[in-house]
């Protein structure tokens, strides 16, 4: 039997708006096992980035039972949330969220100085490999302004994995890439799941994006509507070739 990493049962998030009820999330539920990519679809007004915090565990739910790799995330203080989120997910945002005058490296140390498990020597060979591990081996000691906006994200990528989680949660992470980069991540993204079995649930509003997954949930109006598998996964890796070359592009490959 899989193992569960995402448990989520009647998920319901209400917010009082004044005196109006704005009811985000109306009884969502599903799972997510080991090994899976899921990306979540959703227009605006879905509940999907609602969904996102309460699955990083940023927000509670206001009913409901959220599992992560089998800690009930409600019965927990505010401490241990926060060891959680550290330890057991690596986020991956739209705006990559790196800092600016920091190096490549000390971008992918930065989860691990709230990991009192590791030691400093090790710290930085767990970047390292990280950054490695991403096709940045060269680029480690680079400040954010001296990266493409591909290679930043691969950083943020980079940084979602040092902490070895069990599940790394992209919010949008294509979104302010061009085809040919988005393309780039999502090779990256389906090379982790596939040759290292890491469990990736990716929130976007792409359907194009979505067809290198291997399940889809669908919101609308704070319901699941859809939660399909996908018979026929694209490779990012094919539909990056089938791009037309351009001139100036130096496409990064991985080393997974």
């Amino acid at each position: 039997m899989a193992n569960k990493i995402l448990d989520i049962n009647e998920l319901k998030r209400e917010f009082k708006m004044g005196s109006e009820t704005v009811r985000a999330l109306k009884g969502v539920s599903f799972s997510v096992d080991a090994g899976e990519f899921v990306t979540i679809m959703g227009s605006s007004g879905s509940g999907k980035t609602t969904l996102l915090n309460i699955l990083g565990c940023l927000d509670q739910p206001t009913e409901g039972k959220y599992l992560l790799d089998g800690a009930d995330v409600k019965s927990l203080s505010r401490n241990e949330l926060a060891k959680l989120r550290n330890r057991k997910i690596g986020f991956v945002f739209q705006s990559y969220n790196l800092l600016a005058r920091t190096s490549a490296l000390e971008n992918v140390e930065l989860p691990l100085l709230y990991n009192a498990d590791v030691p400093t020597k090790e710290r930085k060979e767990k970047a390292i490999h990280a950054l490695e591990a991403v096709g940045l081996a060269e680029r480690m000691n680079h400040m954010p302004n001296q990266l493409s906006g591909g290679q930043q994200q691969r950083v943020a990528i980079a940084r979602a994995l040092v902490n070895e989680p069990v599940m790394i949660l992209a919010d949008e992470a294509t979104g302010n890439l061009d085809t040919r980069t988005s393309y780039e991540i999502m090779s990256l993204l389906q090379e982790l799941n596939s040759k290292q079995g890491k469990t990736i649930v990716f929130v976007t509003h792409e359907p194009d994006i979505a067809v290198f997954s291997s399940r889809t949930v669908t919101l609308k109006d704070g319901r699941v509507i859809k939660d399909l598998k996908n018979e026929n996964v694209k490779s990012a890796k094919e539909a990056l070739a089938a791009l037309p070359i351009e001139k100036d592009d130096e496409p990064i490959k991985a080393t997974v």
